[in-house]
């Protein structure tokens, strides 16, 4: 056992999941020799805390670091720098034995329920893929999986049917209960229902929350959907090009944004409320690459409320005495979605 991800003891108080300055870089240039000259920052120094029982969302446009920081924490893919600890493990430093445990107690349900499953595999292959480690019979083994399938109300008959036999929405029932099959902890969900029909959508949200209360489950959600986020997620964080850039209680970032992406986020969500589309927030300006991005506020060339400093140095993830506890900022000049001028 590597004595380096020997931690102390958590205590009940302590997270779940702990992320500290975590950072990925994928080189994009390189010399004559072969070095890195420029790097692409997909994730820049992120914090997150996790715990049990609750559902983090992670949300914010298309590139913004979402996938990359999913990945990361479940260490399917290795960070540049920093620190992912589960349940007092260090995640980043586990091998062997210890490794393979932490793998049973944080799944990943993929975005694309199309792409996620193998086609040459059974469904009874596909769910009872992680449970080699049970050493179960054949019988037993197609017990324990058809158990499961009636957990995401599928029915024991499609045992020995095949991916493509099945719609978007029942591909994502069996991805779920891969998932869930070897007994995890911890699931982070990739966009679990962008790849669907809206019709379908909402029941796959509602068999999440039933499975997350029947099997004391944590989630990572990730969406771009805030409207799917105001319905599951306790806590959400912002991210912009690899940083979060507001964090709070779901309640308290609906109701009270204070970063200038965030109000846009919430001002773009679709209404029927003919007052509420006039005050739409509509960004202007070019995206700042992350390529070698600059050490200062990436969101300032699209910020209708941008200042001298936020040209000038990164604004960190901090509280503000304006409001409550929870809530975390970065930014140099936040302010209620109530003070807003007319920025359309």
């Amino acid at each position: 056992m590597s004595s380096a991800a020997i931690t102390p003891d958590p205590s009940p108080n302590d997270p779940l999941l702990r992320v500290r300055s975590l950072v990925k870089r994928f080189p994009v240039r390189r010399d004559v020799l072969g070095r890195p000259t420029s790097h692409l920052e997909a994730v820049a120094g992120v914090d997150l805390d996790v715990h049990t029982g609750e559902t983090v969302a992670l949300v914010g446009e298309s590139g913004c670091g979402k996938s990359t920081l999913a990945r990361l924490l479940l260490r399917l893919i290795e960070p540049t720098a920093g620190t992912v600890e589960f349940d007092g493990l260090d995640v980043l430093h586990a091998s062997g034995r210890e490794l393979r445990t932490f793998r049973q107690q944080a799944q990943i349900i993929f975005q694309d329920p199309f792409g996620s499953l193998d086609p040459r595999f059974r469904v009874l292959d596909i769910v009872s893929e992680g449970m080699t480690h049970l050493n179960l019979s054949r019988s037993d083994r197609r017990a324990r999986v058809a158990e499961i399938l009636e957990l995401v109300e599928l029915s024991s008959g499609v045992l020995d049917r095949y991916p493509h036999e099945f719609s978007g929405g029942q591909r994502q029932r069996i991805s779920i209960a891969r998932a869930i099959a070897v007994g995890p902890r911890l699931v982070v969900a990739d966009e679990p229902v962008s790849a669907l029909d809206v019709s379908v959508q909402s029941t796959i949200l509602n068999l999440l929350s039933d499975l997350q209360d029947r099997l004391k489950l944590t989630y990572v959600f990730i969406s771009h959907d805030m409207s799917v986020v105001r319905h599951m997620a306790n806590r959400v964080a912002v991210m912009y090009l690899g940083r979060i850039v507001e964090m709070a209680p779901a309640r308290d970032l609906f109701d009270n944004p204070q970063h200038p992406y965030t109000q846009a986020l919430l001002s773009s969500v679709p209404s029927l409320h003919r007052d509420r589309e006039s005050r739409r927030i509509r960004l202007v300006g070019d995206v700042p690459t992350a390529i070698d991005p600059p050490r200062a506020c990436l969101f300032a060339s699209r910020c209708f409320r941008r200042i001298d400093r936020c040209t000038e140095s990164v604004p960190p993830l901090e509280h503000l005495p304006t409001i409550e506890r929870d809530h975390t900022v970065a930014c140099f000049n936040p302010a209620p979605v109530t003070e807003l001028t007319d920025v359309s």
